[in-house]
This record gives structure tokens, C-alpha cells and sequence, in this order.
């Protein structure tokens, strides 16, 4: 897959791609699954994404301010350890639950997908 380009469907299984190098960053598109599955971790994935938005927000400021630019690379380290243990609990829970289910059901397209998905988390 083109880490440019996103496939994907909204539930009626018509897929189709957006050229993310065309998308503004506020209208990037999100994938749809197209199964039924149960997410026990949204409450606090949520909690910590709101957190990291605060945080980066302040960073934000903190770059605005004119601070010490060590001290923002330092709080940008943070915000983006804040998102990637936020990326592990969102992988254990596709894993524990959407993925079980693929197996279950013999879909192997959603393997696909979480394997593009890895490769991307890895390059950031």
C-alpha cells in the first residue's frame, strides 16, 4: 500500500482511495472496518488522546512564547510518548478483538491491514 493513499469503505464494502498528499490535514479521511466488533479500551484511549492534545497544545504555546527550544524538543518527546503508548493500547485492543475475529472468520484482508498498519507505526 502507498503510505499516500488510503483504501478503504463505509460499511457497504464499495471501496475506494483518498490521495492523502491532496487531503487537508483537518479532513483526513478515517477507515470504516467492515465488521462487527467490540473495543474495550475507547474510554481511556480517548482520555489519553485528549491529554495529548492538551499537552501539544501547551507546547504549542510554549513555541509561541519564544521558550528555550531544549524544553519543547524535551515536551514534544513526551507528547510523542504520550501517543505511541496510546497506539500500543489501540494495537492490543485490535488485536484482541478485531483480529481475533478475522480469524475466527477466516478474514485475511484485515491482516493485511493491520500489517500496513505496523509498518506505518514503525516509521514514525
Amino acid at each position: 500500500m502507498n503510505s499516500n493513499k488510503l483504501i478503504h469503505d463505509h460499511g457497504d464494502h464499495n471501496y475506494h482511495t483518498h490521495d492523502l498528499s491532496d487531503v487537508n490535514n483537518s479532513e483526513v479521511p478515517v477507515q470504516q472496518h467492515s465488521h462487527e466488533h467490540t473495543h474495550t479500551q475507547t474510554k481511556i484511549v480517548i482520555n489519553r488522546l485528549s491529554r495529548a492534545c492538551g499537552h501539544l497544545e501547551a507546547v504549542k504555546r510554549m513555541v509561541e512564547e519564544g521558550r528555550d527550544c531544549s524544553e519543547v524538543l524535551i515536551q514534544l518527546s513526551a507528547v510523542r510518548a504520550a501517543l505511541n503508548s496510546t497506539a500500543k493500547i489501540i494495537l492490543k485492543d485490535h488485536m484482541d478483538h478485531c483480529i481475533v475475529d478475522a480469524v475466527e472468520s477466516g478474514d485475511k484482508e484485515v491482516l493485511e491491514k493491520l500489517n500496513e498498519a505496523i509498518d506505518m507505526l514503525m516509521k514514525s
